[in-house]
């Protein structure tokens, strides 16, 4: 028998900008690999906005989206608040038929579990069913609540198909059924290719997706610092170098929409913005992708065949994006960039430690209030472009991956309750192995006061220790081999493990605490 699975969530935060703006897109990947996979879709509570949720408003744009038993389509459309409204709707239901035995397991893609998803959650947590998903705050909060969580995951540096191929991979797995993901073609959706091609212009999503390849640079300079590989260092400079032809050939696909034309546009582009560096890749690469869609659509309009379309809308519309940043723009790019490393050095000559200590107690609340991505990744890759490492990178490390590790083990270590062990388990070891997911320190720290304070206490700690010892790190990298690709392994390791060691602290005082409490309470 097939199994059963249901898609909960919406357009998301960050997902937004990551595939989230298309849900028939997103929607669609996902069936496609679920059907691959032998299994059928029952049921789809999908809540698409028109806005990032961390920039949303009640009155804001919104349209419900649910499976007729054969397709993902839209069949409500208002103000966030009312789409809200309609989707509880659509939970009861979906947590009567999980109740009777009609599920088997879950997808949650930024869901909402306190919301418009808390039924259907609470329901599939009693019957223990398996679930997978993205989306690090809900996630985390879903596994809070009890849920049966194979796989998780964050959205940074993800696409549409490959978030589909884990998902369903992660449930084949757990369910031992064969699976061979549906990797070539594209997914045939009516509305697909809908929306202006400005409105898919996003720096931040550009910038994350590009995110790999900094992290490949990273990698190149630590083998250039093995004795007997100094070699490498070459290999390093020309990362660097080829890191505007990246962002440039992920611009042009994500603004364009297309596929294999785009990536051929940005290329072109990308290697003549070369001198342009990172902001003039990123430039670049959207003048591309605007040139791309506008010459290919000229091209058909005018009769073309459709290889001639290809060809031109490829290879003029990189050629143009190219040169105007090779003759223009690059200068300018240079020096913005220059000016923005220039700005931080400044402020480290005059006191490290002092900016060190505010990195590290600004870095949860930017977080938290969905400015991350937006404002300290971008420079984060700015600094990693000329050294491949960087100070924010170290902050982020530091004060958010071993803060939610301190917290984690303390909760493995000496749980408030005991139920609190289990849940703190996977997080330890995703942050200690992976360097990710630092939002499983978030049912502890909204749960208690003492252990958000704690968590900004100790990333203050920590980054005081980074301004000390003036260390760059990499973010986004596995924490038992972070101190390997920064400038001071023996800094970096230190203030990893002090900060990590603080917040252990604070989360068992807060935990004795609590449990005093609770014993007195009892008496």
């Amino acid at each position: 028998m097939q199994k059963k699975v249901v898609i909960l969530g919406s357009s998301g935060g960050n997902l937004y900008n990551l595939g989230g703006k298309d849900p028939n897109a997103l929607l669609g990947e996902l069936i496609r690999q679920i059907q691959k996979a032998d299994m059928t879709v029952s049921a789809i509570q999908f809540i698409a906005a028109e806005a990032s949720m961390d920039h949303v408003h009640p009155t804001t744009k919104a349209s419900l989206w649910t499976w007729d038993g054969g397709s993902a389509g839209k069949v409500f459309s208002g103000t966030l608040e009312e789409v809200n409204a309609e989707a509880v709707k659509e939970d009861e239901r979906i947590a009567a038929c999980i109740e009777n035995d009609g599920i088997d397991g879950v997808i949650l893609v930024s869901a909402d579990p306190e919301g418009a998803n808390r039924q259907a959650l609470h329901a599939a947590a009693a019957k223990k069913l398996a679930a997978t998903g993205t989306g690090g705050t809900s996630m985390a909060k879903a596994q809070a609540m009890g849920l049966n969580v194979v796989a998780v995951s964050g959205t940074t540096g993800t696409t549409n198909r490959t978030r589909a191929i884990a998902n369903v991979f992660a449930l084949s797995k757990h369910w031992g059924l064969k699976y061979q993901p549906a990797i070539g073609g594209s997914v045939s959706l009516p509305e697909a290719s809908q929306g202006s091609v400005w409105s898919r212009i996003s720096v931040r999503g550009v910038l994350m997706a590009s995110l790999p390849g900094f992290i490949a640079m990273a990698l190149t300079l630590i083998l250039s610092k093995i004795p007997g590989l100094e070699s490498f260092e070459d290999v390093f400079n020309l990362m660097i170098e080829a890191l505007p032809v990246i962002v440039a050939a992920v611009a042009a696909k994500q603004v364009s929409g297309l596929e294999e034309v785009a990536v051929v546009a940005g290329v072109i582009t990308g290697v003549l913005s070369v001198k342009g560096g990172l902001i003039g890749g990123i430039i670049g690469g959207i003048l591309a992708g605007v040139l791309v869609q506008y010459l290919l659509m000229k091209c058909l309009k005018l009769g073309f065949p459709t290889t001639t379309a290809n060809i031109v809308s490829g290879g003029i519309s990189g050629l143009l994006a190219g040169l105007a940043i090779y003759l223009f723009i690059g200068p300018l790019a240079i020096m913005l960039g220059d000016a923005v490393r220039y700005v931080i050095n400044t402020a480290l000559e005059i006191n490290s430690v002092l900016c060190g200590g505010i990195a590290g107690l600004l870095i949860w609340p930017a977080i938290m209030g969905g400015m991350y991505h937006g404002a300290i990744l971008p420079i984060i890759l700015l600094e990693m472009e000329k050294t491949g490492n960087s100070f924010l990178g170290a902050i982020d490390m530091v004060g958010l991956v071993m803060v939610s590790a301190g917290i984690m083990l303390a909760n493995v270590v000496y749980p408030r309750v005991k139920d609190d062990r289990t849940l703190a388990a996977p997080g330890l070891f995703i942050n200690m192995v992976f360097g990710t997911f630092v939002e499983a320190a978030y049912p502890f720290m909204f749960s208690s006061k003492f252990v958000l304070g704690g968590a900004l206490a100790s990333a203050c700690i920590g980054g005081l220790f980074v301004g000390f010892f003036n260390v760059r790190g990499t973010a986004y990298v596995p924490s038992i081999v972070a101190p390997t690709l920064s400038s001071d392994w023996l800094g970096f390791l230190i203030s990893m493990a002090v900060s990590m060691f603080s917040a252990f602290l604070f989360t068992v005082l807060a935990n004795k605490i609590a449990r005093s409490r609770n014993r007195t309470s009892d008496q």
